[in-house]
């Protein structure tokens, strides 16, 4: 009996030690080290808010520059919906969620919020009668959000046109369509806090700190997570998979993250969407840049561009550093299955060119792509199935998607063509994992 206790103890102490490694890990800026301070008792330029040059522009003209800074129309519009009207299929690995509408609407929006519904939905998670939102909407980076941005954001998504828009029904697998049970995750995962400048860093850092982790919420995406599915800020920004897509390692890691990147291509690859010799951001990422990141004043995409160079290096064993040189002209042979390059030299060359170097556009040259270079071929598997369209100063630019096109078989074949042609490392996709992939977007 004595062994038994004793083993039972041990096993507790184990788990009790698990969960308290979880809990107790660190928050997204506490990497930064120093002690941070309110808002209140922040002596240099307030990092909230909008930038200097609409300081005197309407409340609602500030709410929607801070909500394009939110990123809320990407997960609240379907493709080829009425923007954010909701409806938006996040299929996740125990069951699909929609996102709700957040229009005006009085029957299926929020038109019947108050300030007060609207900061506790944001800051803590609560739906005004109570209920507990699913941390897909993600409110433990919004928490850092002001009250006044916050309620900023209200006006601007009140004055927009009512749109009667009932979100489809959840369907979630037991426990986790326990509602009740996210009010647990939120006392672990969830500070209720609103942001705190750093005074030992510079005033630009603070500002990209307050678009990078309250309002761009970046590390949702780009932080893997841990068992409980909150952030694990030990890894921070070392890369992880979002809506089926890989989110790359934006870490200061010089291999697999943009430690190695200048000032001026990360500038253009987060304004633009593209940076010349490191490719063209798609999926989640180039909806971002679409609908978020192009709109933001110059200052705020260097804030955030200061703000990365500060996150410490995590490195990516899985991820090469990306090949810089152009394949060569001729259509040669390479060692993978034939169907992938006759694939390539029907559907795929006349664009891409069998270099890499796109001879149409910029947006479409393969060579420095971390996703050619990715031996997983997730992303290049994803581009194929759904295609790519990105917002460009000449207007929108579309990759047809080819989902329809070919089969499982055929898509596998061409990625891994096209890694083993144009990148540092041969994947090996298969047929099942591209059937995966296709279960794994959001609709």
């Amino acid at each position: 009996m004595r062994r038994l206790l004793i083993a039972l103890l041990i096993i507790a102490l184990v788990v009790l030690g698990v969960v308290g490694w979880i809990v107790l890990g660190p928050g997204p800026l506490d990497f930064a080290g120093g002690s941070r301070v309110s808002l209140a008792d922040y002596k240099s330029a307030d990092p909230t808010g909008v930038p200097a040059n609409l300081r005197q522009a309407s409340l609602i003209e500030r709410g929607e520059y801070l909500a394009r800074a939110a990123d809320c129309e990407a997960c609240h519009t379907t493709k080829d919906g009425e923007p954010f009207t909701g409806g938006l299929a996040f299929n996740l690995p125990f069951g699909t969620l929609y996102s709700p509408n957040i229009t005006p609407d009085k029957e299926t929006g929020i038109g019947n919020w108050s300030d007060a519904d609207f900061l506790n939905a944001l800051h803590k998670g609560v739906a005004p009668d109570g209920t507990r939102l699913y941390p897909a909407f993600p409110y433990a980076a919004y928490t850092m959000i002001s009250d006044a941005d916050a309620l900023a954001i209200k006006a601007f998504l009140f004055s927009l046109p009512a749109r009667h828009a009932p979100a489809p029904a959840n369907s979630l697998a037991f426990p986790f369509n326990q509602r009740w049970l996210m009010a647990f995750w939120s006392a672990f995962f969830n500070s209720d806090r609103r942001f705190e400048p750093n005074p030992a860093q510079s005033p630009e850092w603070n500002r990209g700190a307050y678009l990078a982790e309250a309002m761009a919420h970046c590390g949702d995406c780009h932080t893997p997570r841990n068992l409980m599915q909150a952030l694990d800020n030990r890894r921070k920004f070392s890369g992880a998979v979002a809506a089926g897509w890989k989110a790359y390692n934006i870490s200061q890691d010089k291999q697999s993250g943009i430690g190695g990147w200048s000032d001026e291509a990360l500038t253009d690859f987060l304004g633009t969407g593209h940076a010349t010799g490191y490719g063209t951001a798609s999926g989640p990422m180039g909806e971002a840049v679409d609908k978020s990141l192009m709109h933001l004043a110059p200052q705020d995409i260097k804030a955030l561009v200061a703000y990365l160079r500060s996150v410490p290096a995590v490195a990516d064993p899985d991820l090469p550093a990306p090949k810089a040189a152009p394949a060569s002209a001729a259509p040669g042979a390479v060692n993978v299955d034939a169907r992938g390059k006759a694939i390539f030299a029907g559907a795929c060359a006349g664009c891409h060119d069998w270099t890499g170097e796109s001879p149409v556009l910029a947006f479409a040259t393969f060579t420095g792509s971390r996703s050619i270079n990715d031996p997983s071929a997730r992303n290049v598997a994803q581009a194929i199935i759904w295609g790519v369209t990105r917002q460009s100063a000449g207007g929108p630019v579309t990759m047809p998607a080819f989902g329809q096109a070919y089969s499982d078989t055929e898509i596998a074949a061409v990625a891994n063509y096209v890694t083993a042609r144009f990148g540092a490392s041969p994947s090996a996709i298969t047929a099942k994992q591209v059937a995966e992939i296709r279960s794994q977007a959001s609709q």
